[in-house]
Formats: structure tokens, C-alpha cells, sequence
């Protein structure tokens, strides 16, 4: 019962045709669909959802929402019942209000990012189909990335007034929706202010991250590659196609994923994460990360931050 993984993340663009462009020649993604309003859908190779990203038309850029697939219909009212108990308001969005998807739960996190549940999503299926499939479909563009990994949110964090939105996010989303820390920054004289974490329902480090900002914003959305071949290809890949890379090839120390960093055309940051990391397990114990280390648990070879990575987002 409950969040099987990330669904699809629904991000504002100023340039649609520019972003397509992006997601398809640099990400490797497919266009699965356009709608009256101009949203255009696409996906992944190797995923079987209909789509995994929106494209939707507007003058700025930014997340309009994150969706997390359960596993039954009924689902959606034994989590409602929570969410609304908890203290958060919700609303069940019909099937069809969003293309080829059944009734969606919407509620808003403490930070205030919208997030949606759905059970249901049309499935067509991986390009190299479930009958004896190859490892890999023939016309893949760009980095070829297999599917949509995870997003990571800012979350506004002031301590001297009192503000961790990471903490509430944490706890609730641990609460209510029943995902699991696996890894956390500590900061503050007495190492008791949680400014960041990482949590999981499936057997990756991660499928949502909140990290303390001075607001509210979208800090990338990610895509998951083989391994760290794959990441210096896609680092070609984005070169060739004169993208703005953000941050350069490394490692991560929190998660231990290969990276790159990198925005879509409309200011949107990026992310090809490559390698499992390690296998989660509820029963893990939980990775905590001083403030001191915190720029070799973000960049681990340089073990410095990117002044860009923690001050710019949409």
C-alpha cells in the first residue's frame, strides 16, 4: 500500500519548442502527446507510463507539481484520510484532468510545493517491449537517459525565525506518505538544525530530496543513467548541443551517485544521475552529514560547493 515511486514532474517553460528540443536531443526523451492548452507530454526509453514530464507554456520557469504513482485506487482515500488528519488540506482531481491518468489526490507540502498522487497512468510500454527485449532500443538520441529519478526541492530554512520547511517536509512526508530518511545535513552549534535530506520508497538513495534555501523553489529534476560511462557521454552530449553545464562530471558523497549538473533552456536545473549508490533498506541506518563535510558530501572529489548549485533555482 502507498507511494510506489515518482510518476511524472509537471515544470514551467518559456520557450516550448526550445525545451522540447532540450529534452529530446540532450535528455533522449520522446513526445508522447500535446494537449489543446500547448502542455506537451514525453518519456523515457525504458519507461512504461504514458509520460514522466510536462512542459508547461508560461513566462517564468519553475515546478507547477511532483507526482508520486501508489499502488492501488484505494490508496488514494487511505491517504487522503491522513493528509487531512495530519492538518492539510487535499483535493481529488478527476480522472482525465490530466491526460491518460486517473484521479489524482492534490495537496500542497508545508513548503508549500504541490504534490499529486495517482494510481493509474496508461501504459505503453518500454521501447524495446516486455517479449524478449534487447538491452536497449536502436534509436536512442542524446544521453539517453532510461527514466525520470527524482526531484529535489528548496525549502525555506531561517532558524533565527524559527522556519524549517525541510524538517516539516521530512516529517511528513515520512508520517503520511510513509517514505523512509536515508540521509541528512545536521547544522547549528548543537548539530539540531535538519538542513537537508534525502528519502526513498523504492531501493535508490532517493526519490525526493528538501534542502533549506532562503525560499521556496525547484532545485532539479533528475534522470537516471547506467554508470559513469554514460555520464562523461552525456557530458559530450550537452557540450555538442552548447548547453549551460552547471556542474562538470563527479561524485556525490550523500548517495554516492555520478553527476552532472546542468539547465534546459528556460533556467530549469537538470541532473543525470548514474549508479544505485547503495541499495536502501527501511531498516538502514541513517547517513548524517555534518556542516563542516557538507561540501564533500555534495561534490566529493572537490569537496567544495559550487556557489551557483546552492544560490540559484527556479
Amino acid at each position: 500500500m502507498g507511494v510506489m515511486r515518482i510518476g511524472h514532474a509537471s515544470i514551467k517553460v518559456m520557450d516550448v519548442a526550445a525545451a522540447v528540443k532540450h529534452y529530446e536531443n540532450v535528455i533522449g526523451m520522446k513526445v508522447t502527446m500535446q494537449d489543446k492548452a500547448g502542455n506537451v507530454y514525453l518519456k523515457c526509453w525504458d519507461e512504461w507510463d504514458k509520460y514522466s514530464l510536462i512542459l508547461t507554456p508560461s513566462d517564468r520557469a519553475g515546478l507547477n507539481h511532483v507526482a508520486y504513482k501508489v499502488e492501488n485506487d484505494s490508496d488514494l482515500d487511505v491517504l487522503r484520510k491522513r493528509i487531512e488528519e495530519y492538518g492539510i488540506k487535499t483535493e481529488m482531481l478527476p480522472e482525465g484532468d490530466l491526460p491518460s491518468t486517473g484521479r489524482m489526490l492534490k495537496f500542497h507540502l508545508p513548503s508549500g510545493h504541490e504534490m499529486r498522487l495517482y494510481a493509474t497512468k496508461e501504459c505503453v510500454g518500454t521501447d524495446v517491449g516486455s517479449l524478449n527485449p534487447d538491452p536497449w532500443p536502436d534509436d536512442i538520441k542524446g544521453a539517453g537517459a532510461h527514466s525520470l529519478d527524482h526531484t529535489l526541492l528548496i525549502c525555506e530554512l531561517n532558524p533565527e525565525k524559527g522556519v524549517n520547511r525541510v524538517a516539516e517536509n521530512t516529517r511528513f512526508v515520512m508520517d503520511c506518505l510513509d517514505f523512509h530518511l536515508s540521509e541528512q545535513v545536521m547544522v547549528g552549534p548543537g548539530r539540531d538544525i535538519q538542513a537537508a535530506t534525502w528519502l526513498f520508497r523504492t531501493s535508490t538513495p532517493h526519490d525526493i530530496a528538501f534542502v533549506g534555501g532562503a525560499s521556496n523553489g525547484l532545485h532539479h529534476i533528475a534522470f537516471f543513467l547506467d554508470d559513469w560511462a554514460d555520464v562523461l557521454k552525456a557530458a559530450d552530449v550537452m557540450a555538442k548541443n552548447k548547453v549551460q553545464i552547471d556542474v562538470s562530471p563527479t561524485r556525490h558523497g550523500i548517495t554516492r551517485g555520478t553527476t552532472i549538473y546542468f539547465f534546459d533552456p528556460s533556467g530549469n536545473r537538470n541532473e543525470t544521475f548514474a549508479g544505485l549508490g547503495y541499495l536502501a533498506q527501511p531498516d538502514r541506518p541513517v547517513i548524517t552529514w555534518t556542516e563542516d563535510q557538507l561540501g564533500r558530501g555534495i561534490f566529493y572529489h572537490a569537496g567544495e560547493l559550487v556557489p551557483s548549485f546552492v544560490e540559484v533555482y527556479t
